[in-house]
């Protein structure tokens, strides 16, 4: 599948993405991505997040690729069971957060816990940090496993965010194209 073919739909996570961080960058560059905005960015909760989601999915008027960091994954994967049948045709997950487990997150981001461990109806690929100070390598892969996601180890990456050096990530870009090939 080719960007050109599909509806992109971006995700961030709290806080939203900078104009700084490869998500804001992408979304800038590839010519049918769109940013999924929330209300309120800093107080996220999870029947908006969830709901904006679903929404912008059954706006979608071609199929769907889903590009989710930090709390947008959980948001995605809660949001999952609203979608249609047939319109999400992959989501690449980047730096998914462990809303159980991890400590200090606020506890706007814990009311999105349990992370759903249901398979998902669609092929996706969650790229996971070993140095992810929101969730262990060990974490990411236990979810990705539930969800049927492949995973991808980025090495000791941080939060793959911009504050890890990963502004316009072309690292990530590769990684969405041979993703994006095999749908």
């Amino acid at each position: 599948m080719k960007t050109a073919d599909c509806d992109i739909l971006i995700v961030p996570g709290l806080g939203g993405s900078d104009e700084d961080h490869w998500q804001a960058r992408w979304a800038g560059r590839l010519a049918t991505a769109q940013v999924v905005a929330q209300d309120d960015w800093h107080a996220p909760t999870p029947e908006a997040w969830c709901g904006r989601i679903a929404e912008a999915v059954a706006a979608a008027t071609r199929p769907a690729i889903l590009i989710a960091h930090s709390l947008g994954v959980v948001a995605c994967v809660e949001a999952a069971p609203r979608f249609a049948p047939g319109i999400v045709r992959g989501v690449l997950f980047v730096a998914c957060p462990d809303v159980e487990e991890a400590p200090g997150l606020p506890e706007a981001v814990r009311a999105f816990a349990p992370v759903p461990r249901d398979p998902l109806p669609f092929p996706s690929l969650l790229v996971a940090s070993r140095t992810d100070p929101y969730c262990t390598y060990g974490r990411a892969d236990d979810f990705a496993h539930a969800w049927g996601a492949l995973i991808v180890d980025a090495g000791e990456s941080g939060h793959i965010n911009a504050a890890s050096g990963h502004g316009p990530w072309p690292e990530g870009l590769m990684r969405l194209a041979g993703f994006m090939k095999g749908l």
